[in-house]
Parts: structure tokens; C-alpha cells; sequence
């Protein structure tokens, strides 16, 4: 296993889960004899052909003296990882986000591959939800849009005779002594290269505070100067969650109109939402949110498993009132984060990552956890925020229609909201997750979406005043 990889089960606590969520709502109502659990069941296991890693196990290594591995799961069961809930009478949007919440509230289990769905029936107009948790070391949000579409072309594809058979062969989980010597192996290797490495990080970290103070204003970076918000306390292990779609072709104009990305007109609709949510608490701070922005490093779209991920840290500009020039205030801060963090080296993040021992990394995460040092000290951000580009078309598959796509990551103990946007078809599919004690009641940010995109197109001269 990658040291990136083993980082997020090196990070997971009892409050802390580090899986992401998927969430795609379909409409069912075609299916001439109804929708079946089983059936669904027996058509994912077919699909497991194209879905790699989801028969894969990570097996950890003695002592921690490596990173895990990964095996072909032996005892691969896929009934372990499938279950279904029907709601009661009220089927709509919160009740759904009710069950995903309650879904994201424990975390997978280590004996088996790392993903499990619950199927979500009961939904209103005969709708259905798909729920994926997926562990953060399986794959990134870009190797999560490439299994879903490798899914989606086994299932829309009649299958060729000629085909041979499911290829997969279990394996046998490696021994101890086998572990340890293929690890020893492998830190004797790494620390050769370890002079070259903290040479190469120090160089790199010199040349990204050069850049950083070339910036008027610099770009912020972790724990400093990080205002305190309701967001930024130790966390519990239940979830809260709620999502919504905007229309992209709304981003789109927003886009084409400011010369800006559509990544900073997404970071843009977020930090007027944040910005009304806070205000209308009293607890808007003088200084503007900093956020964490995943960003892929890595161009491969067809890419199944792992992390090519690294991170830029941005200003929202929260303290700006008006949104057209909260939104140039975010772009130019998104340019000078990119140019910052390219200094760091992508190369290097991976690198620092794999000679990171467990024995070092695992204690002082969970002290962080127990002490419940968050709420005491400066957070180290406010929010994630993460936006990936999903299918551009719409799915069916048979009298199938995919409605809606939602995905949403990990929070972390100190940094309790995470906003995540999906893109599919005509629509951005946005989820907030966060727990009880940093986010209460999740759909009073999530209503400040789409206002927030009313606010900014407007701002901007694409948009019509509707009044008050």
C-alpha cells in the first residue's frame, strides 16, 4: 500500500472515519415488475469484474513496520457488504439524508475489503438511493468517477460470450514472517534515499515561502491566523448530512462571464453560503474562512484505485460583502495557492508519505483525538471543500434513470464541515457533512447554496433580480 493511502487508515479514530460517500438516486419506476434487492445484488456481483479493488483487503504488517498490503480478500463474502433499509411514510430528500447520515456513522470494518452499500427504498415517485461507503485508502474522488464508469459501461453493455470468465483468484494472506521481511525490505530502501529526500523537501520548502511572499496578499497556510467558527471542535462519531443540486449551466455563465474556473465559481457559491450560515449565527469573524481544497495530480482518467491527491489552502473571502468581488479575490487566491504548492513538489508529498512510520503517525493522531485538543487550540483550517468532475451524460441503464450523483469526504477532529461537490449531467450534485457538535442541522448551510447563486449572478451580470 501507497504511504498516501495508509495515511487515511493510519488518520481513522473512533470519531474520525475516513470513507467517503456515495449517493446516487434512480428512478426505478420503469422496472415492469418493480424494483428487487436481490436482483440489484446479483447484478453487483457481476460488476465486480470491472471493480478491482472492491475484493481487495488491506492486511496490516507486525509492529507496524510497513505499510499494510493489499490481498485478493480469501474469504470474500459479498452479502457482508450489502444491506438495505425501506423508509417509512415520508420518503423525500431528508429522509434520505437522514439514512446516509446514519450510514456514515460507522466505520468499515478491516477484516474484509473496504466498502459497503446500503440500498435506500421507500423513496417518493418510486425513487431509490444507491449508498456507497468507500474508504479514503481505496481511492481517490478521480478513481471513484473512473470505477463508476467502468460500472455503468459493463451495465449498459450486453455482455460478450466470447468473454472469459470473472478472472479473479483469492489469494493467501501472507504470513507474519513474510510481512515483516517484505517490509524490512522495503524501509531499507527507502531509508537510503532519505538524505536525498529531506534535501529535495527543505530546497522545496524554501522556494514555496520565496513564492508565497510574492503574493500581495499571501497565500494563508495552516494554523496561522485561522479564525475560530462552530465548524472547528473535537468531533463524535454520528453524522449529520444533507445535499442539494445547482444548475451548472448557471456556474457556467458565472464562468465564461468573470474569466474565472469553474472550481472558483463553486469556492465562490460556498463561501456566500458560509458567510450567510455564520452571519445568520452571529459568529460571521472578522477574518476570512481558510479552506482545504483537494486538487488531483494526477491527468490519469482511467485510474481505479489509490490517491493522487495533494491539497491547496485558500482564502474564501468571507470578510468581502460584495460576491462578484469576493469571487476575483478567491480566483487570484486559487493562482497563487496552485503556484505555492507546485514549489512543495507533488512527487515529494508521496515520498514524505511512504517513509512516515505507523509508530509515529498513529499515537499522535489518536492523542489528538482523546485529549479532544480541538477544542482548545487554533483550528488548522475552517472547512473542506472538494468539487469533481462526474459524467457529463445522463445514465440509464434499461428503464433505469440515474437522477442524481452525490459524493462527500472525511471530517476531521478540529475541521467539522466538509462540502463536496459531484458535477453530473446538467446538475452539481453538493453534500455537507458534518457531526452534531460542528454542525447541527446541516440543511440550514445547505439552503444557502442556492441563494448564494442567485447572490453571485446577480453580482456579476448574469442573473435577474427576482425581488425580495
Amino acid at each position: 500500500m501507497a504511504g498516501l493511502d495508509a495515511k487515511f487508515l493510519y488518520s481513522e479514530t473512533r470519531t474520525a472515519h475516513m470513507h467517503t460517500m456515495k449517493v446516487a438516486v434512480s428512478d426505478v419506476s420503469g422496472l415492469p415488475e418493480g424494483f428487487s434487492f436481490d436482483t440489484l445484488a446479483q447484478v453487483l456481483g457481476q460488476l465486480l469484474v470491472r471493480l478491482p479493488p472492491f475484493r481487495r483487503r488491506p492486511v496490516p504488517v507486525p509492529w507496524g513496520l510497513g505499510h499494510p498490503v493489499w490481498v485478493e480478500d480469501p474469504e470474500f463474502d459479498l452479502s457482508r457488504h450489502l444491506d438495505r433499509v425501506v423508509l417509512g411514510d415520508r420518503g423525500d430528500d431528508r429522509a434520505l439524508a437522514a439514512a446516509v447520515a446514519e450510514f456514515a456513522a460507522t466505520p468499515l470494518p478491516r477484516d474484509r475489503p473496504l466498502w459497503a452499500i446500503r440500498v435506500v427504498e421507500g423513496l417518493d415517485d418510486r425513487r431509490i438511493a444507491v449508498v456507497v461507503k468507500l474508504h479514503h485508502a481505496v481511492a481517490d474522488g478521480s478513481a471513484a468517477v473512473a470505477l463508476l464508469h467502468n460500472a455503468v459501461r459493463a451495465a449498459t453493455h450486453e455482455p460478450d460470450p466470447s468473454a472469459p470468465a470473472d478472472p479473479w483468484v483469492p489469494e493467501t494472506v501472507p504470513t507474519r514472517w513474510r510481512l515483516v521481511v517484505r517490509a524490512l525490505g522495503e524501509q531499507g530502501a527507502r531509508i537510503k534515499g532519505l538524505p536525498h529526500l529531506v534535501g529535495a523537501s527543505l530546497r522545496s520548502a524554501r522556494n514555496s515561502e520565496r513564492t508565497r511572499r510574492s503574493f500581495a496578499p499571501m497565500p494563508p497556510i495552516p494554523l496561522h491566523h485561522i479564525p475560530r467558527t462552530s465548524f472547528n471542535v473535537s468531533l463524535t462519531s454520528e453524522r449529520t448530512f444533507a445535499m442539494t443540486r445547482l444548475p451548472l449551466d448557471s456556474l457556467r455563465r458565472i464562468r465564461q462571464t468573470t474569466g474565472s474556473t469553474l472550481n472558483d465559481v463553486y469556492l465562490a457559491v460556498c463561501a456566500g453560503a458560509l458567510r450567510r450560515y455564520l452571519d445568520g449565527r452571529g459568529e460571521l469573524p472578522q477574518r476570512p474562512l481558510v479552506v482545504s481544497v483537494p486538487v488531483s495530480t494526477d491527468p490519469d482518467v482511467a485510474r481505479l484505485s489509490g490517491n493522487r491527491v495533494d491539497n491547496i489552502y485558500v482564502s474564501l473571502a468571507t470578510d468581502v460583502a460584495d460576491p462578484a468581488a469576493r469571487l476575483r479575490t478567491i480566483h487570484d487566491g486559487v493562482v497563487a495557492a496552485k503556484a505555492v504548492r507546485s514549489e512543495l513538489g507533488h512527487d515529494l508529498l508521496a515520498q514524505r508519505a511512504d517513509v512516515v512510520p505507523p509508530q509515529l503517525y498513529q499515537p499522535s493522531v489518536r492523542i489528538w483525538t482523546r485529549t479532544h485538543a480541538a477544542d482548545h487550540l487554533h483550528p488548522p483550517l475552517n472547512v473542506i471543500l472538494s468539487n469533481v468532475a462526474g459524467p457529463r451524460e445522463s445514465i440509464r441503464i434499461g428503464p433505469v434513470t440515474l437522477e442524481a450523483l452525490y459524493s462527500v469526504g472525511p471530517i476531521l477532529e478540529g475541521i467539522g464541515c466538509n462540502i463536496t461537490a459531484w458535477s453530473y449531467h446538467d446538475a452539481l450534485g453538493v453534500s455537507v457533512i458534518g457531526c452534531p457538535k460542528s454542525l447541527p442541522d446541516p440543511w440550514a448551510l445547505v439552503d444557502h447554496l442556492r441563494p448564494a447563486l442567485d447572490e453571485l449572478e446577480l453580482a456579476v451580470g448574469t442573473g435577474v433580480d427576482a425581488g425580495p
